[in-house]
């Protein structure tokens, strides 16, 4: 029984990482990742801090390489899907989901967004160190919004419950 749960993870992983790759580049805004932060939250909500961080990283890996998207992927997708994670999981709230999400990246992964691009790039000409921050906030917010609606709307669904009883997320 347990390794077909431990299938069944994987497979959901797989789907929340499928769905990141194909929607971020659809509903994308120069500059911004909204669909990132929806699925960041979603994630959160369903997986816990380890699996969203782990499907977060894979998906800003596969953005940076079939895209060509900047290491900025790795820095805003980290920290927010880290802190949704954390946050859901000590307020057992969407809002501490979000909250994380708004913080690790419109905060933390714009700053860090800076040394980054200035290793990758090697230049500092027009950069600052809040070159970031507005564009990251702004898709952190979006996203994290939408994701509340849609994690407002499936929270009382039966699919939903059975996903975050796998995840060992509610009892």
């Amino acid at each position: 029984m347990k390794n077909a749960s431990q299938v069944q993870k994987l497979t959901m992983l797989a789907i929340m990482i499928a769905l990141d790759v194909v929607l971020s580049p659809i509903f994308r805004i120069e500059g911004m990742a909204p669909m990132s932060s929806v699925l960041n939250v979603i994630g959160a909500v369903l997986l816990g801090p380890f699996y969203v961080t782990i499907m977060a990283l894979v998906c800003a890996v596969i953005r940076m390489t079939i895209m060509g998207i900047p290491p900025l992927a790795l820095t805003g997708a980290f920290f927010g899907a880290l802190l949704a994670g954390l946050g859901y999981k000590f307020t057992g709230k969407v809002w501490g989901a979000v909250l994380g999400e708004i913080i690790g990246t419109g905060l933390i992964g714009s700053l860090l967004s800076y040394p980054v691009m200035v290793w990758f790039t090697g230049s500092t000409n027009g950069m600052f160190w809040f070159l970031y921050t507005p564009r990251f906030f702004g898709g952190a917010i979006s996203g994290s919004i939408i994701a509340y609606i849609v994690l407002f709307k499936l929270k009382n669904t039966s699919p939903f419950k059975r996903i975050q009883r796998l995840f060992g997320r509610i009892a």
